[in-house]
């Protein structure tokens, strides 16, 4: 046995002991995932607050690129080799999931079937029911800062792009209602376009952000903005967010009306009118941008206008020495008491109506836990609070009252939504129960940038113009009998070894690593956002369809050594797989899917077995007709090859079995109805195991796919070694 048969040898047993590692290490994450799933379901968390995504299970071809980048940790995870939301209630929609898709079997929605949420209707590009009146940010249901910047520069570059008519003496281009990061980020859009404008803002610059805790840390993105640039970074306190919209509106002289408070919009579009508290503002555009904020959810219970009653921490110093109740169990009540306890000598108690805490981040639950052990803070978990009065406050904790001595109550239990407000003014409400909304598809960018996905085209293109001029470069020669070859007058430059065929293989080599990048740009975080991963997606299939052809070139389509034919045969297994993974793999029907999903046969077969069990009530023998039934619907167990294997076998063994039970059956049309039938149940039994064994033999076949990839490196690299050795080093004279 030659030394290249042996290294060979060695090389894929080495890839076979690496994919055996791959799937073990995989199944783990699977069963560490299904796990926490199951945790979350029983804890109540897997229902979302607000906007998340949703994983189309029939379009995930199981990349898993998104599980990585989500700034609030493991949000997704690996649910039967496709990826799926196993910590719901600490999703917050960033989104970033969705855009590292590369597949876009990712959506973004509001709202579950279970918990719907009432949003503002608005199109794609924000305008709601009343024409003219646009809503952005937390109102819109983007509470991160990111999102809702992204939503007022998108909504600035829609104004730009509209016909202008000409305002009026009086009037301005647009009235913006509120100078959160929505508000602020959409009047530096105008300013930077031109367009005449009103920041009117009811409290100060910061909306939202302002009346957090002070040096709250919020979590945040860059993005461009106008005049001052690249904004924001990862974590950054409130203070110094500030400071920065300060400094946007300094440097770009825009105006902002604080302490206006607007009540009421009246008018139609190109001509509004708004009621504030300095008076009329005239406006062609209005747009809302006021978030939640401005109605606080109440505590509902006697006592709850006292003064003494607060329902955001601005300042921890004034609670100094106080007796404080915090009521809550969001991330927002946690931070608050945490604050209190850490920055000031406050007794501070906190109460919450579930026995723990489901929809804020692990951090601020350990940090609660940690307080409340070392004797630092009360907690009464499950309570209610009653009533408030001038000393005390009475919760219900466990059954019985309890009246606790207290000098403030901190009721940090969100905002609710502008209803009335919203209808004074004629904008329609819609109940979101796990839709898209029309900015969750604006966020990425498809309705207000519709550009034409260029670069499939691009690519094949190129590839076409490759491999037409490799072939019309040796024509001639390549249709010679190999034997013949050695006597034609372009062999010494287009054989494998020749300086034509060398250095397309040298070419050939660059573009099959170059295909690596794909899955650098997917694994490693460093790289995460370099550019849509879509495109990357698109590069790596434009390379692993072109490598063959060129290798084809290079080899002059002959065979001349062990080495050279096993790589290409590697490399044609490799591109197989990959075409097989994404193509194919996303067609196999799953849990969620639809028409021949998993769930709907499994329900159609428990329909039907409950319509059998009924027809045999009536038989003189039930126990065998049920023995019978029950063979009928065990699980179908073995790989797949197995199964398909047994079923000639078993639709005997069945005929055979149907035909002892017709003496039991009082009526011919009684016993055919249930033959039928039970065929019917044992297709859709066999059916739900095939699905099952075909998505196990998937998720084998994506793994195989990238560990024959690394056998084929090194399959390369033994073939540019041998070149090599050979003495073909041209290249490096």
């Amino acid at each position: 046995m030659g030394l290249d048969v042996i290294g060979v040898t060695a090389l894929l047993v080495s890839g076979a002991i690496a994919m055996v590692w791959v799937l073990r290490v995989r199944a783990r994450r699977e069963q560490a995932d299904a796990a926490a799933l199951a945790e979350a379901i029983s804890e109540n968390r897997h229902l979302p607050a607000t906007l998340h995504p949703v994983i189309d299970a029939d379009k995930c071809i199981g990349s898993l690129s998104c599980l990585q980048v989500c700034p609030e940790g493991d949000i997704l995870g690996v649910v039967n080799g496709k990826a799926a939301l196993i910590d719901a209630a600490a999703c917050i929609g960033h989104g970033k999931c969705a855009l590292e898709c590369p597949v876009n079997a990712i959506t973004l929605v509001f709202g579950t079937s279970e918990r719907g949420v009432d949003l503002p209707e608005t199109d794609e590009f924000f305008e709601t029911s009343r024409k003219g009146v646009h809503i952005i940010g937390e109102l819109g249901g983007m509470g991160l800062i990111k999102n809702a910047v992204t939503q007022g520069l998108q909504l600035a570059s829609r104004f730009d792009g509209q016909a202008r008519a000409k305002a009026g003496a009086d009037q301005v281009d647009v009235a913006v209602v509120g100078a959160g990061a929505a508000g602020l980020a959409l009047a530096l859009g105008l300013k930077k376009g031109g367009h005449t404008f009103r920041v009117l803002e009811q409290d100060t610059v910061g909306g939202t952000i302002a009346h957090y805790p002070r040096q709250k840390v919020v979590m945040t993105e860059q993005v461009e903005m106008p005049f001052i640039g690249k904004f924001g970074r990862k974590l950054i306190s409130k203070e110094e967010l500030l400071e920065t919209w300060e400094h946007a509106i300094d440097k770009s002289g825009v105006k902002v009306e604080t302490g206006t408070k607007v009540t009421a919009v009246r008018g139609e579009d190109g001509a509004f009118e708004l009621d504030t508290s300095r008076g009329v503002v005239r406006a062609r555009k209005v747009v809302l941008a006021i978030g939640r904020r401005g109605t606080p959810r109440k505590l509902g219970v006697p006592g709850d206008d006292l003064p003494k009653v607060a329902y955001s921490l601005i300042d921890p110093e004034q609670y100094e020495g106080s007796r404080v109740l915090v009521v809550g169990g969001g991330d927002s009540a946690l931070e608050a008491a945490i604050q209190l306890v850490e920055e000031t000598d406050a007794e501070v108690a906190l109460s919450y109506r579930q026995p723990d805490f489901g929809k804020c981040r692990e951090a601020n639950k350990r940090r609660f836990k940690e307080l409340v052990a070392e004797g630092r803070m009360h907690a009464f978990l499950p309570s209610a609070i009653k009533r408030v009065t001038p000393g005390a406050v009475t919760l219900e904790h466990q059954g019985r009252p309890i009246e606790l001595p207290n000098d403030f109550v901190l009721a940090c239990l969100g905002g609710e939504l502008p209803a009335k407000f919203l209808e004074a003014n004629q904008i329609s409400l819609k109940r979101y129960t796990g839709q898209q909304k029309g900015q969750a598809r604006a966020k990425r960018g498809g309705a207000l940038e519709d550009k034409p996905r260029l670069l499939p085209l691009v690519l094949f293109a190129i590839a076409l113009t490759v491999v037409a001029g490799l072939a019309v470069v040796g024509w001639d020669y390549y249709r010679i009998p190999v034997p013949m070859r050695r006597y034609s007058a372009a062999h010494a430059l287009l054989r494998p070894a020749g300086l034509w065929g060398h250095g397309i293989g040298i070419v050939a080599t660059v573009v099959m690593m170059s295909n690596f990048l794909y899955a650098v740009r997917k694994r490693v975080r460093a790289f995460k956002g370099a550019g849509p991963i879509r495109g990357w997606l698109t590069f790596h299939q434009f390379v692993g369809f072109l490598a063959p052809a060129v290798v084809a070139f290079h080899a002059a389509f002959q065979s001349n050594n062990t080495v050279a034919t096993i790589t290409s045969v590697a490399l044609a297994i490799v591109v197989l797989t990959g075409a097989i993974g994404r193509f194919i793999f996303g067609l196999i029907p799953s849990g969620e899917g639809r028409a021949i999903e998993l769930g709907e046969l499994s329900a159609r077969f428990e329909r039907l077995k409950l319509r059998v069990q009924k027809m045999t009530r009536d038989t003189t023998d039930v126990l065998k007709i049920n023995t019978l039934l029950d063979r009928a619907t065990q699980k179908p167990e073995g790989v797949l090859l197995g199964q398909l294997a047994r079923l000639p076998l078993q639709r005997l063994f069945d005929a055979a079995e149907l035909r002892r039970t017709r003496p039991m059956f009082s009526k011919k049309g009684h016993y055919l109805d249930f033959v039928d039938a039970f065929h019917r149940l044992r297709l859709l039994h066999v059916q739900v195991g095939f699905f099952h064994a075909l998505k196990r033999l998937m998720s084998v076949w994506r793994v195989l796919h990238v560990v024959l990839a690394v056998v084929l490196v090194g399959l390369i690299s033994a073939h540019i070694a041998l070149s090599l050795y050979l003495g073909y080093k041209w290249v490096f004279s």
